[in-house]
């Protein structure tokens, strides 16, 4: 593995659920693997859990920290190539990611979608060009299309929880006031690709994903026949992608609750924070025992700990 960036650099994705649980359950066993390197950790966009779930899963290795926040403390930075740089953008990639690579030994990045320019979101213009001209290994912290880390933190909350027969997993989309972006959607689904489970979206008309991306995945527009039966229940708000970064539907339809909740088979809830309460999910459903956001918000540590200590070893 060169860089982390979606769920398929993993070489072994099981591998790599496994060693998190070992690490879960002792996170210091590998405390001087990363002894005299330092990780950078560069945000172009806010972050709480992912911030510091890092930042701890690097301590718990051994690595020191850099972190710096683009958005308020760096030089605007030019992507495009052959651009005449008489802009308000003072400094280009190519001299940024390898400056960076002299200072750190590995580089995580958050850089959100922009919502406004499909093509360029897709191509993921600040992870890609950051892997083509550091030297050193990239790891993403969520990026325009996808958000590796959660849904690596995801799996193992189902793991832990996992029930006795084959679990039915929904992943519904939620109502939000501001249009937000299908990282998390996109890579909870891929990584559901790798659960023995029955997995099943649902969302309004006209709130597909990526096609590409729930190719083969049954999807319905009927979110109540979803819950039907459901053991965990995953929810997100994401824009339109045909309509992209578009709002369709603002009304509290699609809001969980405790008595959708009902439908379920005792059904465990998940989101990955933070969560607007009584728009996503009612009060009832996030103050309940069988919500798990904050387990999953815990498990961040050690999905990133996990991936770190495969890039540490990969040399």
């Amino acid at each position: 593995m060169k860089h982390f960036i979606t769920l398929a650099d993993l070489p072994h994705f099981d591998q790599t659920l496994d060693l998190a649980m070992v690490l879960k359950k002792n996170p210091s066993q590998w405390d001087g693997l990363g002894k005299g390197k330092t990780l950078g950790l560069l945000f172009f966009n806010p972050s709480l859990r992912t911030r510091l779930s890092t930042q701890k899963a690097a301590q718990n290795l051994g690595l020191h920290t850099m972190v710096m926040n683009f958005s308020q403390e760096s030089w605007a930075l030019e992507f495009e190539d052959g651009t005449k740089m008489s802009g308000l953008r003072s400094e280009h990639v190519k001299e940024a990611a390898a400056v960076v690579s002299q200072y750190c030994d590995m580089i995580a990045i958050r850089a959100f979608a922009s919502l406004s320019d499909k093509e360029k979101d897709e191509a993921e213009i600040v992870l890609r060009s950051f892997a083509k001209y550091a030297s050193v290994p990239i790891i993403n912290m969520e990026s325009a299309t996808a958000h590796p880390l959660q849904a690596l933190a995801d799996a193992i909350t189902i793991k832990e929880y996992q029930t006795p027969h084959k679990p039915k997993v929904v992943l519904s989309w939620a109502p939000h006031p501001k249009a937000l972006p299908h990282a998390v959607g996109n890579s909870f689904t891929q990584m559901m690709g790798h659960m023995d489970a029955d997995f099943i979206i649902t969302h309004p008309e006209g709130y597909a994903l990526n096609p590409e991306i729930t190719k083969g995945v049954e999807i319905t527009t009927d979110q109540e026949k979803a819950l039907e039966g459901a053991d965990f229940v995953y929810t997100k708000n994401w824009c339109s992608y045909d309509h992209y970064g578009q709002i369709l539907k603002t009304d509290d339809q699609w809001m969980i609750t405790p008595k959708k909740m009902q439908l379920t088979n005792n059904g465990k809830f998940m989101h990955c924070l933070p969560i607007r309460r009584n728009i996503v999910a009612a009060d009832g459903v996030l103050d309940s025992p069988n919500s798990l956001v904050i387990q999953q918000s815990k498990n961040r540590i050690y999905s990133a700990q996990a991936v770190l200590k495969q890039l540490l070893e990969n040399g």
